[in-house]
């Protein structure tokens, strides 16, 4: 016995839509960059035999760790005074408001260049630090150049003027998280100071991590304008007198270019694993923790579903809506 099977026609059969203008687009960008690679290989004038033999220098090497110097020093100068500003922003003082934003004004509103060079003058506008009593005698003073070295003022050059920019990032942070967590802190008897700790600024790590990041990396390459302190032990400094000395600019600068590079995807790795860090639970791709007693504790105060028909039975009034 046969037993004839009829298929269901098939009423619309999907087709997927073409792009042929993204194959174009992607065929392009590649051979582009395979035509400069191929440049990079074969142009005898970029002289990677030089660049072989400089990278692993000594100046080189100890300019990098200079650079890093610099970097670390300022952003952790930065970032103290922005967080000092944007609490001074948010206070009902209206000094410490004012005295906040007439910083972040002035310094942001200056070239970094003008302010550095500001910095390495600073011995000569006031060739003395001394304290005592006003229109009285002085109890004690210091030469300005022995207390502000060059090393002294790259960083307040560096971390004062970045600290303009971070506190209007820290302030958007703060400004990020809903005012009813800190009426929420204050019903418990919490301290504004301990709110600010504990409740705000953890919940507005997740805002203020991506630009300080971004902020820290263009901090690495700012660095390379201390010559106008002048502080001459940077990688950009170093890189520059080996090409002077050996007469050959190109090479020398694809030296630092790589170094800077390399520096820039480590920042860029921890960034990453931060902006996870202070994610959890928000972001969709790193999910928070849950606690199982907590989970527990939960389910068990939870109502069930039979008693879902006795709950509505105390509002007679919803039922008949």
């Amino acid at each position: 016995m046969e037993h004839h099977q009829h298929e269901a026609p098939v009423l619309n059969k999907a087709v997927p839509v073409r792009h042929p203008g993204r194959w174009i687009s992607a065929i392009i960008i590649l051979g582009v960059l395979v035509l400069f690679l191929q440049s990079l290989v074969t142009n005898p004038n970029f002289r990677w035999d030089i660049v072989g033999t400089y990278i692993l220098d000594t100046k080189v090497v100890q300019g990098v760790g200079w650079t890093l110097l610099l970097t670390v020093a300022s952003m952790v100068l930065a970032i103290v005074l922005a967080i000092l500003l944007a609490f001074m922003r948010q206070s009902d003082n209206p000094v410490f408001r004012w005295s906040s934003w007439a910083w972040v004004w002035f310094f942001r509103g200056t070239p970094v260049y003008t302010q550095l060079i500001f910095w390495g003058l600073v011995s000569v506008l006031y060739p003395k630090i001394s304290a005592g009593v006003p229109f009285g005698p002085e109890l004690f003073s210091l030469d300005t150049s022995t207390v502000v070295t060059a090393l002294a003022a790259a960083i307040l050059g560096l971390g004062l003027n970045e600290s303009a920019y971070l506190a209007e990032i820290f302030r958007a942070g703060l400004k990020s998280v809903d005012r009813g967590q800190m009426e929420a802190a204050e019903a418990l008897g919490m301290g504004k100071t301990k709110i600010m700790w504990r409740i705000i600024l953890p919940q507005a790590m997740r805002v203020i991590v991506p630009p300080t990041g971004n902020e820290t990396i263009g901090m690495l390459k700012t660095t390379s304008l201390v010559l106008a302190v002048p502080f001459t032990l940077d990688l950009t400094f170093a890189t520059n007198t080996l090409a002077n000395r050996t007469y050959l600019p190109v090479p020398l600068l694809i030296v630092a270019a790589i170094w800077y590079l390399v520096i820039t995807s480590l920042l860029m790795v921890g960034q990453h694993f931060i902006e996870d860090y202070y994610g959890r639970g928000v972001d969709n791709l790193a999910p928070a923790a849950v606690n199982p007693a907590a989970a527990k504790a939960a389910a068990a105060v939870a109502p069930s579903a039979s008693a879902e028909p006795a709950l509505r039975m105390d509002f007679p009034e919803e039922e008949e809506k």
